[in-house]
């Protein structure tokens, strides 16, 4: 007997709208795959970014500390009581150049020193007017003066009459800009003064041989005929005090030749693919006699044996002078 025929069960076709789904599904997965791809490869990217410029700030970091270093060894070699009071030296390494300038802080007017006379001088000099830099000058002097047993807090009322919710500090400025909170400091003219002032160089005297000429313009006695003068002498002056005087004239008394052991260092960094940098900093010169110990010995050394220590450090700092006013002076 013949088998039946046997017809094979066909398999069911997918529709074409079923086709139509799949394809969709699949092209959204390979979008979804390539936008991955590129956060990762944007994610790559800005990390190798991040870590060249943690690099790069590292190295900028290691090559001030350099100059700074290479600063108290020239300083600490000179003779002790005959330190430069300027100069400058270049060097090299790995991929960068520094440039280095360091000048001593006795070229900038200390707030915590400087006679009165002499802040009202260096204010007019800087745009503010006569009696504005008067006062000024005498607020900064109330603020860094201690108040004395009994007193009645004249200083301390002239604030909260103003409407101001603290008193002055009554001690030395900690930093220049405190000068800030000091009253009737106006930001403008705070912004024209940083340049000028220090409360590092422990002098109420100049040294007039390598200040700005702002500075040497706010000598109480100087006039702009005897700026003019002293400027065209000062490149040929000797540090002789008798010669500075008779150059200055009426303006020598806070014009003497005042010893500090700070000193600001400028460091400008250029690097190889035309990054620059810059970094100021002051430093506090230990004796040489402490230098030579801590070369002479890898031992532990206390605070005291240090070479140099950092007062302050800012990076990205501003250079510039600004024209000289000589307002009502």
């Amino acid at each position: 007997m013949t088998a039946p025929f046997m017809r094979t069960p066909s398999r069911p076709t997918a529709s074409s709208s079923q086709r139509g789904f799949i394809i969709i599904a699949v092209l959204w997965i390979l979008v979804a795959l390539s936008a991955l791809a590129t956060i990762f490869s944007i994610y790559l990217s800005n990390s190798a970014r991040a870590l060249g410029t943690t690099d790069t700030g590292v190295q900028v970091d290691a090559l001030v500390s350099a100059s700074l270093e290479l600063t108290a060894y020239q300083l600490l070699r000179a003779d002790e009581k005959d330190l430069p009071a300027q100069g400058s030296f270049r060097f090299r390494m790995d991929n960068a150049e520094a440039l280095v300038t360091f000048t001593s802080e006795a070229a900038r007017v200390d707030l915590n020193t400087a006679s009165k006379e002499m802040l009202a001088g260096l204010f007019e000099v800087l745009g503010a007017d006569q009696k504005a830099a008067g006062e000024l000058a005498d607020r900064i002097v109330g603020w860094r003066t201690p108040s004395k047993p009994g007193a009645n807090g004249d200083e301390g009322a002239l604030y909260l009459s103003s409407g101001l919710n603290y008193s002055p500090r009554q001690a030395h400025f900690a930093h220049v800009n405190e000068l800030s909170l000091v009253l009737g400091a106006s930001p403008a003219l705070i912004e024209r003064a940083l340049p000028y002032l220090t409360v590092f160089s422990k002098s109420a005297d100049v040294d007039v041989l390598i200040a700005p000429p702002e500075v040497i313009a706010a000598l109480p006695g100087m006039t702009p005929e005897l700026l003019t003068d002293f400027l065209k002498q000062r490149p040929s002056l000797p540090r002789d005090q008798k010669a500075i005087a008779a150059a200055l004239g009426p303006a020598k008394i806070p014009a003497t030749l005042p010893q500090t052991r700070a000193f600001r260092v400028l460091t400008a960094l250029r690097f190889d693919n035309g990054r620059r940098s810059s970094s100021e900093a002051v430093i506090l010169l230990g004796s040489a006699k402490s230098s030579d110990k801590a070369s002479a010995s890898n031992k532990g050394k206390d605070e005291d044996d240090k070479p140099y220590s950092i007062l302050s450090w800012q990076d990205q700092a501003e250079t510039g002078s600004r024209p000289v006013k000589q307002a009502g002076r």
